[in-house]
């Protein structure tokens, strides 16, 4: 079966988009949302957090301490890059489950995540598309969506690859903006996976 990465920079509108395949019948994996819940039920990554960043890592009752978690990582770098060593192989482990349960019949399944490139498993997938939409819009988007100002999300956006070296890698590009239809890209490309 043909797997579809689907990417894009913070407010880009990926999200939207995986919508528009969900009303095809296209299935979606949200990575990034599979990834909070594991660090909670993936045994393996629950260990493997505790061992690199301490016991308090989890309250009692099993839940993350978010807190903790985000006072250590987002202050350094490398104690970031420690977190996602641990996360992106237990994500990758639950899409090749996912996967294998989806119908025999499934035309082809998508796979969202906001780290698709950087995570390097871009390379999982049979073909990868970048949501791109303007800078301008984007902010304001994440501001609205979010409630944070404008310095926190440029932060989070330096935090990845940008639109230009993700298009390297990019096989298709749909362009999030109010002159363009998502919905009529997204159609095109049904129409070209289905004949994959």
């Amino acid at each position: 079966m043909l797997k579809i990465g689907i990417t894009g920079g913070i407010g880009s509108g990926k999200t939207t988009v995986c919508k528009v395949f969900e009303t095809l019948g296209i299935p979606v994996f949200y990575a990034d949302t599979v990834a909070k819940q594991i660090m909670t039920t993936d045994a393996i990554l629950i260990n493997g957090i505790k061992k690199a960043f301490g016991e308090q890592s989890y309250f009692e009752d099993g839940s993350l301490n978010n807190k903790h978690i985000a006072n250590i990582v987002f202050a350094d770098e490398k104690e970031l890059a420690k977190l996602n060593a641990l996360v992106h192989p237990a994500v990758f482990r639950a899409f090749d489950q996912w996967d294998a349960e989806l119908p025999k019949n499934t035309p082809y399944s998508v796979k969202e995540a906001a780290l698709l490139f950087e995570s390097g498993s871009y390379k999982m997938c049979d073909k990868n598309i970048l949501v791109t939409a303007p800078h301008h819009l984007k902010i304001a988007w994440v501001t609205q969506r979010d409630k944070v100002n404008e310095e926190q999300v440029l932060a989070r956006m330096n935090k990845q690859f940008t639109d230009e070296q993700k298009l390297k890698m990019a096989d298709f590009v749909i362009q999030n903006n109010p002159n363009t239809s998502i919905i009529l890209q997204v159609l095109d490309l049904h129409q070209q996976f289905l004949k994959l």
